[in-house]
């Protein structure tokens, strides 16, 4: 058993979000996981302490409106990444969040270190693992989906663009697909082959095989 996936194309953290991330959350609860948000803003490692103040402020605001325990995990850099101290934290999560910033930089720092294997195994183990725009992008270099590749803010830099275009800026994996998902909206899976879109917007399939997925009427 494995928890619910949730890719984003913006928005994390923000009101129009919450009830999905509750949502999320629930699910994780439902798992056995602790009512707990987690909060990682990695992919914005390279940026300055102000802008990771300003992430781990934006969780915190959301994690309150849930009324639910929010821990921001300060893991900006290998080094982080690598440290046991923050294995306890993670467990027992019904939510881990990762939100945007460089995806390139989050898998760098985060793939086969200690932190990521906490995080793989709680949603392995239940519970629900989210990823927003650079975290959205990670799912694949981190192993979560190797076989799928996500474009985040479709709809705001790739509106006008040719569907063909935008396959050579994503590079589909062999046998893959290719995602776009719209900005304020989430693509979700709780087995990986289902899908339900959630939030204001669309997800686009690009690229590859037939999708499954169903829109969710917003609240």
């Amino acid at each position: 058993m494995h928890g619910l996936l949730a890719l984003v194309g913006s928005g994390e953290y923000l009101p129009v979000m919450q009830p999905f991330e509750t949502e999320w959350l629930l699910k994780g609860e439902a798992r056995g996981k602790k009512r707990k948000y987690v909060q990682l803003a990695t992919a914005a490692g390279k940026e300055s302490t102000a802008r990771h103040e300003f992430w781990k402020n934006l969780g915190a605001e959301q994690a309150a409106r849930m009324g639910v325990e929010h821990v921001f995990l300060p893991v900006f850099t290998r080094e982080d990444a690598l440290s046991h101290k923050y294995d306890e934290q993670i467990d027992g999560a019904a939510l881990i969040y990762l939100s945007g910033g460089d995806p390139g930089y989050l898998v760098s720092t985060l793939e086969t270190s200690p932190v990521w294997n906490a995080i793989y195994e709680n949603w392995k183990e239940g519970s629900s693992l989210a990823g927003c725009s650079a975290g959205a992008m990670a799912m694949h270099g981190l192993g979560v989906l190797p076989l799928m590749k996500i474009l985040p803010h479709y709809d705001r830099y790739f509106r006008f663009v040719p569907d063909k275009a935008a396959k050579l800026v994503g590079r589909t994996p062999e046998g893959g697909r290719l995602i776009g998902i719209d900005e304020k909206t989430a693509l979700v899976s709780e087995d990986l082959e289902n899908w339900v879109v959630q939030g204001e917007a669309k997800v686009h399939l690009l690229d590859g095989p037939a999708l499954s997925f169903t829109y969710e009427q917003s609240s």
